[in-house]
């Protein structure tokens, strides 16, 4: 990635966050374009399946159904999600052509024990786990604040120049943040009026 690119107003980050509860099949996924100018020209919304093997999938799809070839990242809240469906980074940016990025924000032993433990004799996610290899902490200077990172298609300079031009307060990214808060609100919508919705498996 061009050093140029960073300075660009219409540098976009396309947050991508979910909310679910384990009682039901589908968590809700959204995405946010924010671009570096702090403007927000995009917000799209999907399932993954609660403790599936599509999260990968689910996200490239979304990306590619959006029409749009003006995302320069994608950036996620976590790599593995509800319920440990696991985001592969290195897919993302085969598959798209676009630099990807996981963010965490606590540290943690691994999480190898709880897929052996909930998921038996499931090889597949724990290959999946495993490739994704171990976390990167890096400081974020804007906000005095650590984060701990995956990424793909560029280096870890590049990723925190990013996270310091989209984390405004705190550790969150905007773009996460943001997405966060769209996707909690869907779900708690969803639970509420049309619970049906959130209980059947995505396609």
């Amino acid at each position: 990635m061009a050093p140029s690119a960073f300075t660009k107003p219409a540098f976009r980050v396309l947050g991508v966050a979910e909310c679910f509860r384990k009682k039901n099949a589908r968590s809700v996924i959204a995405a946010v374009s924010y671009r570096r100018d702090r403007v927000i020209d995009g917000v799209y919304l999907d399932f993954i399946t609660v403790g599936g093997l599509d999260a990968t999938e689910r996200i490239i799809s979304l990306v590619e159904r959006t029409g749009r070839k003006d995302f320069n990242l994608v950036m996620v809240n976590g790599c593995i999600i509800s319920w440990f469906n696991i985001v592969d980074v290195k897919a993302i940016l085969d598959s798209l052509g676009i630099p990807a990025v996981c963010v965490t924000y606590e540290e943690s032993p691994g999480l190898r024990e709880f897929i052996e433990r909930y998921f038996p004799q499931d090889v597949e996610r724990l290959r999946l786990y495993e490739k994704l290899g171990e976390r990167e902490l890096v400081y974020v200077r804007s906000t005095k604040s650590y984060v701990y990172v995956r990424y793909a298609g560029l280096g870890r300079d590049e990723v925190r120049r990013v996270l310091e031009a989209t984390t405004l307060s705190g550790q969150v990214p905007e773009p996460l943040r943001i997405a966060q808060a769209v996707a909690r609100a869907v779900h708690e919508l969803l639970e509420r009026d049309a619970p049906d919705i959130l209980r059947a498996r995505p396609p």
